[in-house]
């Protein structure tokens, strides 16, 4: 009769369960490892192999053959290494573990016994609870990422002699329960406030907007007028996130294998800012075993790119889905895999390929500044809600000048604005803030007076807007009013939006000859 021990796998950003079985027949000693697992699931043979011998028991001198079900899903990873070595002593008669169904095994065995680190621990214990399965065992480093699971006893050890132990009765193993206030780190000090920012008090009151909202953001300046800086910072007037949101993010980021030593749950809102030489794989998400990209592992967060007409027209083009739908999807010949990736689009770029325009250093033609602009397509520009023109500040003009509002103190302007929109669609389902907003909705909660209503209209003929854009309008005048605590749109909030389009009256002002 075979040995069954309960694993997991990942895919996507999930877990499932998998039953390792394993049996021995007579014949010539060998290991078998079937059930479509790739080249570290092969090599487990000769690392169990050794972290048996190293634990004081031979393994047997039969034919082994392991089966890892279902057999037809791939499977990756080296973490199925402490389930088949606990098969293979159970089942060569070594150890008698009274109800093995109950338990779970993750972890990676080197060649002296000792228990590696796992990625995708999170998602893996998860699925086990799901399963109904009541204890899990995991290696020590991975134990306060796997005891943020309710309804399962985690079990964590040094080595495969202290499982064997544990199994055997002769230990207890490590304590399985942490209290709450434990689970989630305190918060480290956080070097990145607004008031570190002077001179950019227009560009401030945008971003504010920005984030009330869930809105994406471009900035067009010169090199050295605070870009990057004032995005760095956007993390940090952002609510907090709740226990919902770390758990997702925790998990995208334990299956990435970025899980910051001794963290267990990720408490802050990411902020990702790849550069422009980034590949697709590495910006969306791909690989051979689907990997999020940056992308998702900016879900909840902030995803910034600078130097926008930088990167390349293909992987900006690719971003379209992921703005549009929150989620990007990967098919692969084993299936496809999806991964979230909500997140607040901030950009930057140089307003021409000097830097300069349209200072009197600037020596770019308007042929060059549009054909440099002209890299970004048109439907990822409608997909920016915000484009704003960043003015360089002289430095010994505002070196007296009082700090900023703090990080703080815009939260709780945020903040206030994000949770009149959490009641205003408390009944629709998955909307949290205005930029989620549906057409449907749009009509429902933007309705405009006469002449807020003409005042949109005349500029959308000016610019030729798209119905994309005009919506987009839409939903920032309507945080516009919330942050204000308004329950109406005002035409003063159609043109405070307007005056964010400021790229569209830019470009409008050149003559490109030919």
């Amino acid at each position: 009769m075979a040995t069954v021990v309960r694993s997991f796998a990942i895919q996507g950003i999930d877990g499932y369960p998998v039953d390792i079985e394993i049996k021995m027949l007579e014949g010539q000693p060998s290991i078998s490892i079937i059930g479509l697992g790739d080249q570290a699931v092969k090599e487990a043979a000769e690392r169990i192999q050794a972290a048996i011998d190293e634990s004081g028991y031979v393994f047997p001198k039969k034919r082994v053959i392991i089966s890892l079900a279902p057999s037809d899903k791939k499977k990756s990873g080296s973490h199925f290494d402490l389930a088949m070595a606990v098969g293979v002593l159970c089942q060569n008669g070594d150890i008698g573990v009274k109800k093995l169904p109950d338990y779970g095994f993750i972890g990676e065995l080197s060649l002296d016994g000792r228990l590696r680190a796992c990625r995708g621990i999170l998602p893996m214990i998860i699925a086990g609870q799901k399963r109904g399965i009541k204890k899990i065992i995991v290696p020590e480093a991975n134990f306060k990422e796997a005891s943020l699971v309710h309804g399962v006893e985690i079990l964590g050890f040094y080595d495969l002699t202290g499982v064997i132990r544990y199994l055997e009765g002769k230990t207890t193993g490590i304590e399985t329960h942490m209290e709450e206030n434990e689970k989630i780190l305190e918060e480290s000090e956080r070097i990145l406030d607004f008031k570190d920012v002077k001179g950019q008090d227009e560009l401030i009151e945008a971003v504010v907007l920005a984030a009330a909202g869930g809105h994406n953001m471009l900035m067009v300046g010169e090199p050295g007028c605070g870009k990057t800086m004032i995005a760095q910072r956007i993390p940090t007037i952002l609510p907090k996130m709740t226990e919902e949101e770390c758990l997702e993010v925790t998990k995208i980021y334990s299956i990435s294998g970025l899980l910051p030593n001794g963290h267990a749950l990720m408490k802050y809102r990411p902020f990702r800012a790849p550069h422009h030489n980034a590949s697709l794989n590495a910006l969306i998400g791909g690989g051979a075993n689907a990997m999020p990209g940056e992308v998702s592992l900016a879900h909840n967060g902030v995803l910034f790119l600078d130097e926008l007409a930088e990167f390349s027209r293909r992987t900006l083009d690719a971003l379209r889905q992921p703005i549009e739908d929150k989620k990007v999807s990967i098919s692969r010949v084993n299936g496809t895999h999806t991964f979230p990736s909500n997140f607040m689009f901030i950009t930057a770029m140089n307003p021409c390929p000097c830097g300069y325009y349209p200072s009197e250093k600037c020596k770019c033609t308007d042929y060059e500044i549009v054909k440099y602009r002209g890299k970004i397509s048109g439907p990822i520009m409608d997909r920016i809600d915000i484009q704003k023109e960043v003015h360089p500040v002289d430095f010994f003009a505002i070196a007296d000048q009082k700090p900023c509002c703090s990080s703080e103190e815009l939260r709780l302007k945020v903040k206030k604005a994000r949770k009149i929109q959490q009641e205003r669609y408390a009944q629709e389902s998955g909307i949290n803030c205005n930029a989620q907003m549906t057409t449907e909705m749009i009509q429902k909660y933007c309705a405009l007076d006469p002449d807020s209503l003409n005042i949109l209209r005349e500029t959308s003929e000016k610019y030729g807007y798209s119905a994309r854009v005009i919506h987009k309008l839409l939903r920032l005048a309507r945080t516009s009013a919330d942050l204000d605590g308004e329950e109406k749109i005002r035409q003063k909030d159609i043109e405070k939006v307007l005056i964010c389009r400021e790229l569209d009256k830019s470009n409008s002002k050149m003559v490109v000859v030919k």
